[in-house]
């Protein structure tokens, strides 16, 4: 079939919108029609640049929810009609991570930078005869998809698509960033640092955890604002200003969990972070950082002394195939605000707009609605 699609064909280029040959489903895939697909950030990381990855030209969009319209041969999960929320790293349930509850660190998951297909290492996406890539193996900037079904997960069909999206990436990423990686408790104080839409998310598993003090640091005055509507107690610009005010607020002990949820993680964080993370702090890495960044600073005195944490977390160090009918649970009881996170709605061929806005400062999760 034929349909539109985002294409980027280089870095630093913009998006372009092109029609494009969507093949049919191979063996354990599926084609979904897509209601809407999430502005992650990871996606503008392919624009600027900062993610290197060689297999252009791609479909972007990794953050979609839809319904299933046709299977090829040998699905096993999934049927025709069945709403899904695509997930960008696939869970077989069977390698070795996926047996010991690592989902997020599913063997399948290496496809992701071949730039072909988990079912057979083509592409289902072409034109003008080019194979195209579909980032993620997923390429949800397109009003359908093909994908394996260990990229769908099949959701509740009551639920609202265009919320359901939002669980694909940003709002698992950040909610289990701070209830796995940052393991925060009752009583702790937390500090997100960046209340895009993974650092918002990570203040409601923080609140949803019981932390009694959260502290918004985002130099945009009215995300600091907005972030309170989500459970933040405090909100400072920087992580300069939150160091007096986490040892005023916490008598000294600083933080059991400092979150790195900005729109970009760069090296020289980390010591300011480790500054505010009192002792057995975890200071958990989320957000994605330029792929040629080696260099760290960091006390290791204090790492040893204070027995602070530095962890990464990949997709909230969630199982996505639990996690996402959790979230959409937590949803449906009134606990997780998925509606405020939706500040702006795009068309298609809106969305280089999209990604302006997100630039600016003025989306906490801008999304693309599909006809």
């Amino acid at each position: 079939m034929r349909t539109q699609a985002a294409v980027l064909w280089a870095a630093r280029q913009d998006w372009k919108i092109e029609t494009v040959d969507l093949g049919d489903p191979v063996q354990h895939e599926v084609r979904v029609k897509l209601a809407a697909s999430g502005l992650c950030h990871s996606d503008e990381h392919m624009v600027t640049g900062d993610s290197s990855f060689e297999h252009y030209p791609l479909v972007g969009g990794h953050e979609g929810a839809g319904v299933v319209e046709a299977v090829g041969p040998g699905v096993e999960t999934l049927a025709v009609g069945d709403h899904v929320v695509l997930s960008w790293i696939p869970a077989c349930g069977r390698c070795r991570p996926c047996v010991l509850g690592w989902q997020n660190l599913c063997e399948n998951g290496a496809a992701l930078v071949t730039g072909g297909s988990l079912a057979d290492g083509t592409s289902r996406i072409h034109l003008d005869g080019q194979p195209v890539t579909a980032f993620c193996l997923l390429g949800a900037f397109a009003p359908y998809v093909v994908v394996h079904e260990y990229s769908a997960v099949r959701i509740d069909p009551g639920l609202p698509l265009d919320k359901a999206a939002l669980v694909g990436c940003g709002v698992t990423t950040g909610w289990g960033s701070a209830v796995n990686a940052g393991g925060v408790a009752a009583g702790d104080t937390v500090v997100v640092v960046g209340v895009g839409g993974i650092g918002m998310s990570a203040v409601q598993g923080a609140r949803m955890a019981g932390a009694s003090q959260i502290v918004a640091v985002d130099p945009v005055a009215w995300k600091r604002d907005a972030a309170k509507d989500f459970g933040a107690t405090h909100g400072v610009p920087d992580l300069a200003e939150a160091l007096p005010l986490v040892t005023e607020i916490t008598a000294g002990q600083m933080a059991a969990a400092v979150l790195i949820t900005p729109s970009l993680a760069l090296g020289e964080l980390i010591t300011p972070a480790m500054q505010v993370a009192g002792k057995r702090g975890r200071v958990v890495v989320t957000a994605v950082a330029p792929t040629a960044q080696t260099s760290v600073t960091c006390n290791l005195t204090d790492l040893t002394f204070m027995e602070k944490q530095l962890r990464g977390a990949l997709y909230g160090s969630e199982n996505p195939r639990t996690a996402i009918p959790k979230l959409l649970d937590l949803y449906r009881r009134g606990d997780l605000k998925l509606d405020e996170m939706i500040t702006s709605t795009y068309t298609l061929d809106e969305i280089n707009q999209g990604y302006q806005d997100m630039r600016d400062g003025k989306n906490i999760r801008g999304v693309i609605v599909f006809d």
